[in-house]
């Protein structure tokens, strides 16, 4: 097993806070708010938010490991945290660039970074258009996770000298402008942010080595957050499965429904055998480690949505309501396959790399 005694107890501290503090899921018509409560106890009590960052720089000075538990279990819990585009994307490109100021008020939890990086719909940095001239970034990034609520951008974008950069943009900044999207998946908020303008810090003109690396660190998170989702899927469809009723039998005796339990079993096991095997190429900085990042996306991203389909159909009629929390997984499910590319995009970038091109 990949994880250690003390890795189990972070995951039994964060599962314990998650299900003291239910999440609050927003009505059709709502914008999604953050769970403020959730939000503090992770940082504050837990120390989530600073886990892999050193402790020079204010964090625990632990690997990568805790953090993919961490995003495991939020991913279970679908909860509303600005953790994944500020505790794991924003503090992992400022550690790789080696600008290191802001990360003990991101570790801390006081500061929420975000991450702006797709233009056009993708995150292949040859689509990057943004720009910075005299020191002003001008460009428009879209998808950016917690953007509406972050103090510090974290952005991509061409240098002068046609290079690409790393910059750090301050939220309040003038030509700063974010503004929160309405997305299929409500428990997780995004922001168009505009960039017209805005004085930009430069971090890094190595910007193809940073985002190949941060490439394959969001790829691994996000395939822990579907680990997650996917085995919640699971645990809730066998709970019911064992209670609903047809013909006077539980209609998980019958032998339909256990072959397609069965399947769905295999497919998060799987998950994890995948997600967990990236986590552990990041957390060694292996040689292999876009494989690896690469690979357990394209599978976790697919198992995580046809788990959750079979979610709702095995829970009949109720599966297909607001009030059943089935649908929100299936949503997080199907939004989070397009985030930092889909299953096809990462399988083109394994390529190379299986045909020993």
């Amino acid at each position: 097993m990949f994880t250690t005694e003390e890795q189990e107890e972070l995951r039994r501290t964060v599962r314990a806070v998650l299900e003291r503090n239910p999440a609050a899921r927003p009505a059709p018509d709502e914008t999604p708010e953050y769970d403020e409560t959730v939000w503090r106890l992770l940082a504050d009590q837990v120390g989530a938010f600073g886990l892999a960052v050193p402790e020079e720089h204010g964090g625990a000075g632990f690997s990568y490991a805790e953090t993919h538990v961490v995003c495991e279990e939020l991913g279970r819990a679908l909860a509303t945290v600005p953790y994944l585009g500020s505790a794991v994307l924003t503090a992992d490109a400022l550690l790789a660039c080696g600008a290191t100021g802001d990360l003990p008020g991101i570790a801390g939890g006081g500061l929420v970074g975000a991450l702006a990086w797709a233009e056009g719909g993708t995150w292949d940095p040859a689509a990057i258009r943004a720009r910075v001239t005299d020191g002003l970034l001008t460009g428009v990034k879209e998808h950016v996770l917690d953007g509406a609520r972050a103090g510090l951008f974290v952005v991509p974008a061409l240098t002068p000298e046609g290079g690409l950069g790393v910059y750090a943009v301050e939220a309040t900044a003038p030509g700063v402008r974010a503004e929160p999207l309405v997305t299929l998946d409500r428990t997780r908020p995004q922001a168009r942010v505009t960039f017209d303008g805005a004085p930009a810090r430069l971090l890094s003109t190595d910007g193809h080595r940073v985002l190949d690396r941060l490439l394959a660190v969001a790829a691994t998170a996000l395939s822990a957050e579907q680990l997650g989702g996917a085995s919640r899927c699971l645990a809730i469809t066998l709970e019911y499965v064992k209670t609903r009723e047809q013909f006077g039998r539980p209609i998980g005796s019958f032998q339909a429904v256990k072959h397609r339990l069965a399947d769905l079993y295999v497919l998060v096991e799987s998950a994890r055998s995948m997600s967990y095997d990236a986590a552990r190429a990041l957390a060694e900085d292996a040689a292999d480690l876009r494989v690896r990042a690469a690979a357990a996306q394209a599978y976790c991203a697919e198992a995580f949505s046809a788990v959750a389909a079979e979610t709702v159909q095995l829970h009949g009629g109720i599966g297909f309501t607001w009030e059943h929390e089935a649908h929100l997984y299936f949503k997080r499910a199907h939004s989070a396959a397009q985030l930092f590319g889909d299953a096809a995009w990462h399988r083109a970038r394994l390529a190379p790399a299986v045909l020993g091109g």
